[in-house]
């Protein structure tokens, strides 16, 4: 059922019919995505996903806390806390979701432009973080009987 903002009738010289709402689902959630740089089509946790550089972006959320038809989205804590203050109908967070640098989002609810948007603050999220994170270094294990010499 639409949301009453979203409802549309036609003029009262015409019958009353309510528009078509347009649904937002993760196709358009991946043609967004696509369009920003370095972003691949993938899956995490057998649902579908949008990685960057191997690092999460956004996918489905598959954890039985989150309401059927929401997307998470990496983003910062306090990016996170401005989102859910600033919209709560369309941004929320779970028990499972909250020590977790993301936020859930009711795609019934959200815009096109608002996704683009929240796509590009997650973008710069993790490519921010990617990039701050010094390399691995990649360390010898001693195996039995091997000694460090002193």
């Amino acid at each position: 059922m639409p949301i009453p903002s979203q409802r549309r009738t036609v003029s009262s010289t015409k019958s009353r019919r309510t528009m078509p709402k347009s649904t937002i689902d993760f196709d358009t959630v991946r043609n967004i995505g696509l369009a920003l740089p370095g972003v691949e089509e993938s899956t995490a946790y057998g649902s579908p996903a949008l990685k960057v550089h191997g690092k999460l972006l956004a996918c489905i959320a598959v954890n039985r806390s989150a309401e059927p038809g929401s997307l998470a989205v990496r983003v910062d804590f306090d990016d996170r806390a401005e989102l859910i203050a600033a919209d709560p109908d369309v941004y929320y967070v779970t028990d499972h979701y909250v020590g977790y640098n993301a936020v859930l989002v009711r795609l019934s609810r959200v815009t096109p432009d608002v996704l683009r948007d929240l796509l590009g603050m997650a973008h710069k999220f993790v490519t921010r973080n990617a990039a701050a994170r010094p390399p691995a270094r990649k360390r010898r294990k001693l195996g039995p009987g091997k000694r460090i010499k002193v």
